[in-house]
């Protein structure tokens, strides 16, 4: 029995505070959604897209370039991040470590001008 009353006096002070941190939120959202202003009209009920109206339907089909484009992007941002942790251990991983970076960042290279060259970046 002790040791159930040792557990709620170490865990009450948590309990407390989340369900103030609860009330508290439950409260904000609840005045904001009584004392806010509601004036619809039919500017802020349309639906847009990057600040103009949708010219088409939402299911079109995009074009194969814009998922190439992003997944380069991904590719390329991840690589830069692999960089940063190499450039600080550069010191501590010595020659080994600087070649196995110039053939990751040659491999890089070459990807990158294979995609240039098929057409991947241009966009039209």
């Amino acid at each position: 029995m002790e040791g159930n009353a040792s557990l709620l006096s170490n865990y009450l002070p948590v309990l407390v505070f989340l369900s103030m941190a609860l009330a508290f939120g439950l409260v904000l959202v609840g005045a904001g959604f009584a004392l806010g202003p509601r004036r619809p009209d039919s500017a802020k009920l349309s639906p847009y897209e990057c600040g103009f109206e949708a010219f088409e339907d939402a299911r079109a089909k995009f074009d194969v370039r814009y998922y190439l484009v992003a997944i380069l992007f991904i590719i390329f941002d991840l690589e830069i991040a692999f960089l940063f942790p190499w450039a600080v251990a550069l010191n501590g991983i010595g020659t080994f470590g600087l070649l196995s970076m110039a053939v990751f960042l040659v491999i890089l290279v070459v990807g990158f001008i294979y995609e240039w060259k098929k057409g991947a970046l241009e966009w039209e």
